[in-house]
């Protein structure tokens, strides 16, 4: 039986929240392995609906446990206050229940207030960030001067930490005309959240290991979708982590051989949340209604969503890129009653044809789609749990989208319901 890797194969909100939760029930243990609370996802279970950002989905789950690799940049204050919302809804998180990377990088209120000012400064530039402080946190693992969650349980060797990080942050806020920061603001900071914090804490990658060797299925669950990725994405308009599927290995600190089948989850039609290159987007009134339908708001910022046709070229690459075994295809309801479909299945670009996406980000800009066009189904598709509950042209247009992207459709998401899944293949047993 194989561990399974859920990554996003489009610009994220693919749906991978209920399709991890689908798949939880098969697992024993849920990993995050990349992001922080820039990422959201929703969970509708018995008609209860959850919003996590920082969580594994396994969470709200009774007997799962849920795992924050080492790959995860943490907000402990917006790791609180997430375990207090789900306190609320009667989920007690408890250690039984989550377990966080004593190697994982702290993001702290300067991250936040750096993101910030640095998006104002931009302008027209803006990459589109949360705000959250993601990407400065990153920068900071990288430049060996991030605090961690294991410093925070000694507290004497913290002062010459913050030192070291404050040198790098006080010179940029005077650099964008900013007050600079008091050393013992940020400690009194990390010493009152360090208790809430830190019975959470485990040498994760040991826990995962032994968990595996006993027989255990382990569910990696990644955020954002693959488009994003800082080295394989739409740079620079991406995310501040890898996004692909190894970064399931390298975030949790388990072997590359060992994280099992890979099933990437892409939407029926494609959205992007933020700036960057998008070549299906469709600004008209189909684009508006697809929106409309599939209600496309972002779970963690509200943004709206921008909208087009699926792009096969992107999804095609990404399985390629992040060796995807399996596409868990959703939210194929959203196109029921369109008299037409489209799916884009190669490029021009300066009177070239192409069957990629460049990696430059002026020549992304020039990409115009090439279309197929399907027609479309005014049956319903919502809810359907069989294929025969499909109309024709619905299966074709499934069909049609394995060959274009060279991967099978696996699962088959006809509503935000975990039971409206069509299953091809379990990927446990694959």
């Amino acid at each position: 039986m194989a561990n399974v890797v859920v990554v996003g194969a489009q610009w994220g909100d693919e749906g991978k929240g209920k399709i991890v939760d689908w798949l939880s029930e098969r697992a024993d243990i849920v990993v995050r392995f990349q992001g922080g609370h820039n990422a959201g996802h929703t969970l509708v279970i018995d008609g209860v609906t959850y919003k996590l950002s920082l969580m594994p989905s396994g969470v709200v789950r009774p007997g799962k446990l849920g795992v924050i690799g080492n790959g995860v940049v943490v907000d402990p204050w917006a790791l609180i206050d997430e375990i207090g919302k789900l306190k609320a809804q009667g989920i007690d998180v408890t250690r039984d229940r989550l377990r966080i990377a004593e190697n994982a990088t702290l993001i702290l209120p300067l991250h936040r207030e750096l993101d910030q000012l640095r998006e104002a400064a931009a302008g027209s530039g803006k990459i589109g960030t949360t705000g959250r402080g993601i990407g400065p946190a990153y920068e900071d693992k990288v430049g060996r001067r991030a605090i961690r969650l294991q410093d925070l349980k000694n507290l004497g060797t913290l002062e010459q930490k913050v030192d070291r990080i404050l040198v790098h942050h006080n010179a940029l806020r005077r650099g964008l005309g900013q007050p600079e920061i008091a050393k013992d603001d940020v400690i009194r900071q990390l010493v009152e959240i360090a208790p809430k914090v830190l019975p959470f804490m485990d040498v994760t990658w040991d826990l995962l290991d032994r968990e595996r060797r006993a027989g255990k299925r382990i569910l990696f669950e990644g955020a954002q979708g693959a488009l994003l990725d800082v080295d394989h994405g739409t740079y620079p308009f991406v995310t501040s982590s890898n996004t692909v599927a190894a970064q399931a290995a390298t975030g949790s600190g388990m072997g590359p051989g060992q994280v099992g089948y890979i099933l990437g989850i892409a939407k029926a039609y494609t959205t992007r949340v933020g700036s960057g290159p998008f070549p299906t987007e469709l600004n008209d009134d189909i684009g508006e209604l697809i929106g409309q339908k599939g209600h496309e708001f972002g779970v963690v910022t509200g943004r709206k969503r921008r909208c087009g046709w699926f792009d096969a070229v992107l999804v095609r690459q990404v399985c390629k890129v992040s060796g995807i075994d399996g596409i868990a295809l959703t939210k194929l309801d959203v196109l029921d009653g369109f008299d037409e479909v489209k799916v884009c299945v190669a490029y021009m670009l300066d009177g070239e044809r192409i069957d990629r996406l460049p990696a430059g980000h002026n020549a992304q800009a020039r990409v115009e789609p090439i279309y197929e066009t399907f027609k479309g189904w005014k049956q319903s598709t919502r809810g359907a749990r069989k294929w025969a509950d499909l109309p024709a042209e619905a299966v074709k247009y499934v069909r049609h989208v394995e060959e274009l992207i060279e991967r099978p459709v696996t699962l088959l998401s006809t509503s935000p319901e975990r039971n409206d899944t069509i299953l091809m293949r379990d990927p446990f047993e694959d």
